[in-house]
């Protein structure tokens, strides 16, 4: 989908954004784990072109040159499209280069935000962590944080660096919910990133079904909008452009209280 000439652009006005150190992150946006090649890159175009202004990706899945090239061809200025990439841990000790080659492959001279994708040998590695707050601050990266992070690993961070993570990016979905983990994560002002949100989650559940037929919608939207409404940051990830689409229309509705209570006991 692209727009003519002279005709108005995507409405993007209606999804929400969470506050960073180094600017607002879309709530929601389009993932791209296990998105290879030209698939990465017509999906990742066809979800700007559809409004998106959020992309996820990370060294590890190879894709970072995709997702550059959809980037440069998609004619949306740089500055409107938050990206995210990660840090594999294999790659800790070499979080220059691992940087810089991301930005040569995203053909950007920064990234809105950079996760270090999952603990360092299993531990939170407060040296890794030293090493990414002086590449924010060479500016590099706009906001740093984590992936696959617990609570106390972020404490770590905290207390051995002096700077807490902005993001801790972790499987998250109705059937994962855990009040304890969202409100602790609020509580050091970090933002709850989620990723897999239809995996873990029987979107056969009469309760999906209920509250989809009450807005007229899809299981799968209600899923993400309670990721919104919520405050939650959720990244689906597909390459068929229906569903880009279908995830994307998620903002003419909202969960009554009710309804995100309902929601929120799926995870039982």
């Amino acid at each position: 989908m692209t727009t003519a000439p002279g005709t108005p652009g995507p409405d993007t006005s209606g999804i929400p954004t969470a506050t960073l150190p180094g600017g607002a992150i879309p709530l929601l946006g389009i993932g791209t784990w296990q998105s290879e090649g030209d698939d990465c890159y017509r999906a990742v175009r066809h979800a700007l072109d559809v409004g998106y202004r959020h992309v996820d990706t990370a060294t590890g899945y190879g894709n970072e040159s995709q997702v550059g090239r959809a980037l440069a061809d998609s004619g949306v200025d740089r500055d409107d499209v938050f990206v995210t990439t990660k840090l594999p841990p294999d790659a800790a000790g070499k979080e220059r280069e691992t940087l810089e080659a991301s930005l040569r492959d995203l053909g950007t001279d920064h990234v809105d935000l950079w996760l270090i994708h999952w603990p360092p040998s299993g531990e939170a590695s407060p040296w890794v962590w030293e090493r990414f707050v002086e590449l924010r601050d060479e500016g590099k990266v706009r906001s740093i944080g984590v992936s696959n992070y617990s609570v106390e690993q972020v404490d770590i961070l905290s207390e051995q660096v002096g700077e807490t993570p902005a993001v801790d990016q972790i499987p998250w979905s109705p059937a994962d919910y855990d009040a304890k983990t969202a409100s602790e994560l609020a509580r050091r002002g970090v933002v709850l990133e989620g990723y897999s949100p239809f995996k873990r989650t029987d979107l056969d559940a009469p309760v999906l079904a209920e509250v989809a037929s009450a807005h007229g919608v899809t299981p799968t939207q209600v899923v993400l909008r309670w990721h919104l409404d919520h405050g939650f940051v959720v990244i689906p990830k597909s390459v068929t452009p229906s569903r880009i689409e279908e995830n994307f229309r998620v903002t003419g509705f909202s969960l009554t209280e009710d309804e995100r209570a309902a929601v929120d006991g799926l995870a039982g």
